[in-house]
């Protein structure tokens, strides 16, 4: 009786399977997974023996045309039987002198996608235990500037954003990308299966160009890193328009401080005074406007995604907007207008010196003006002073940690690199050599070293403070920063859709995390309302008062 209960309900799962109709997304979403997968796994695709793109035009019709879980998981196994027999090939054993990263693999799809009959499983299983091993057709670590590259992708110069194929194949391309060799992708906010589940409406079936546009650029801002968005020419109309006030505003809680005017006369005409509080545009507390575009805007935290969203918040396509604003405590509106960027002429801005000595014998260095060939003779001068400050909230010239040699007595190490391992897509291995500043030197700087950080200390900057933060007596202090340390990696998706992200991970030597954490303070500074207003750079005071009390 048990054996035919069991034969009974055998038979029953096989009908379910087969019968259970299937969303268009779902078959999509599925599709995506497996073209990356046999893209970077299958010794046929990955070895670049056949065009691949049109392998997947060619499936596209049949996909679409699947109505069962049982037709789809057919039309996948025989695209995968036509690309020839897999050979038995084992991986070379893991080398053991290598230090494994593990948090980005999952392949666990492959045998549970609800989609997937057991022979596709099984299938999908095999072409991994037995994966390419040779140089990948299209990606590789043999680039000048940033090391990763992928490489052999048609651009499709002709492509039309109604092309539904390409569209697909824009955000395929950039979902695998993400998925075996962008090193963060396991911090993100969003499980990076959803976030393709969630963004493939508004590519496979949009509704308008704007939809599709918008739905490119936003699929790249989920990555949560300040390195990485997609830009396209016709994107910036949608993105934040073309017009442009002619001031520059910091953010302070819910608020809005204008804290910079680009172009005295035209901020005449408006009226616009440094201290001014913007509240509302066009009726919308800045607050709701920030949190609106923040899916558009690039950020590994919320501090620097304020930054850039900030940018983007006044700008526009009309040549006005309505601000609530507050001046002396009186709260007011009034219409401001925006312009083209070639009619904002700036204001030049303030010289200032790269390095100077301040009161109390302190030290104090612009980092962001310092070229390299000036190092010797600025530690030569500040040598005998109490304290150097370091302003590293700006991004740095390349002194390639040359400061470092004049601050340490001896070698430090900074940090240690995430790479990918090719061989085996999704994983990736920490470089055995650790990344080191300073060298021997007994007459090193003796005095307080303090390191000032914020949203803008991004990528190299935050290399450079982490440098700096190897000397005996160093002290950071600040805000957060921009959270996205690690080479940034520039490439084209499909033509006219460029894009990136940081495509090296960054760690302290003991492997803690720098990506979206970013340079931890050890004394915070938060800006304030009136310290905007009096045009009072409060962080710099807290060094200074740092510097001579040691509190």
């Amino acid at each position: 009786m048990k054996k035919i209960t069991l034969f009974f309900l055998l038979v029953l799962t096989q009908i379910t399977f087969g019968q259970a109709k299937i969303t268009e997304n779902e078959k999509l979403a599925a599709t995506c997974k497996v073209w990356g997968f046999l893209k970077y796994y299958h010794p046929v695709v990955a070895a670049g023996k056949t065009n691949w793109d049109e392998k997947f035009f060619e499936v596209l019709p049949k996909i679409e045309n699947a109505k069962t879980k049982e037709a789809y998981s057919i039309v996948i196994e025989k695209w995968i039987d036509d690309l020839g027999t897999v050979s038995v090939n084992k991986p070379l054993a893991d080398d053991q002198k290598r230090d494994y990263f593990y948090k980005n693999l999952d392949l666990e799809w492959t045998q549970k996608d609800k989609l997937f009959s057991k022979s596709l499983s099984k299938k999908l299983n095999f072409i991994n235990e037995n994966r390419f091993q040779g140089s990948n057709h299209y990606v590789n670590r043999d680039g000048k500037e940033v090391a990763l590259q992928f490489v052999n992708e048609p651009a499709y110069p002709d492509f039309q954003w109604t092309d539904k194929k390409l569209r697909l194949l824009a955000l395929f391309r950039f979902w695998n990308y993400t998925e075996y060799f962008f090193p963060y992708k396991y911090v993100m906010d969003q499980k990076w299966d959803q976030a393709l589940v969630e963004i493939l409406p508004q590519i496979a079936d949009p509704s308008s160009e704007k939809e599709f546009l918008m739905a490119m650029r936003e699929i790249s801002i989920k990555l949560n890193d300040s390195h990485a968005a997609t830009f396209n020419s016709g994107m910036m109309k949608y993105l934040g328009g073309e017009k442009y006030t002619a001031f520059g505003t910091k953010f302070i809680g819910d608020k809005a401080v204008i804290t910079t005017v680009a172009n005295d006369s035209l901020a005449k005409i408006d009226d616009l005074k440094i201290g001014d509080i913007v509240t509302k545009i066009d009726g919308v507390t800045v607050g709701k406007r920030l949190e609106e575009i923040f899916k558009y805007v690039q950020g590994s935290n919320k501090a620097v995604a304020t930054v850039n969203g900030g940018f983007l918040m006044f700008s526009g396509n009309t040549d006005e907007i309505e601000i609530e604003f507050i001046r002396d405590n009186v709260t007011s509106q009034k219409k401001i207008h925006r312009y083209p960027g070639e009619k904002i002429k700036r204001s030049p801005q303030k010289t200032s010196p790269k390095w100077e000595i301040l009161e109390n014998n302190i030290g104090y260095v612009k980092m962001n003006k310092v070229p390299k060939e000036e190092v010797p003779e600025m530690m030569e001068k500040l040598k005998n002073t109490q304290a150097i400050i370091f302003d590293v909230r700006n991004r740095p010239t390349y002194t390639d940690f040359l400061v470092s040699e004049y601050l340490n007595p001896e070698p430090k190490p900074i940090l240690r690199l995430l790479y990918q391992d090719l061989s085996y897509p999704g994983r990736y291995y920490f470089n055995n050599e650790m990344e080191e500043c300073g060298k021997i030197n007994p007459e090193y700087y003796k005095g307080k070293v303090v390191v000032l950080v914020g949203a803008g200390t991004h990528s190299f900057g935050e290399q450079t403070a982490m440098s700096l933060q190897t000397a005996p007596n160093a002290t950071v202090i600040g805000s957060q920063t921009s959270g996205a340390d690690g080479p940034n990696y520039y490439f084209t998706i499909i033509k006219g859709f460029d894009s990136s992200f940081t495509s090296a991970g960054v760690f302290y030597p003991n492997k803690k995390e720098t990506q979206r954490i970013g340079i931890v303070p050890d004394i915070e500074v938060k800006p304030t309302i009136v310290g905007a207003q009096q045009g009072k750079d409060e962080v710099l005071e807290r060094a200074v008062l740092f510097a001579k009390n040691g509190k």
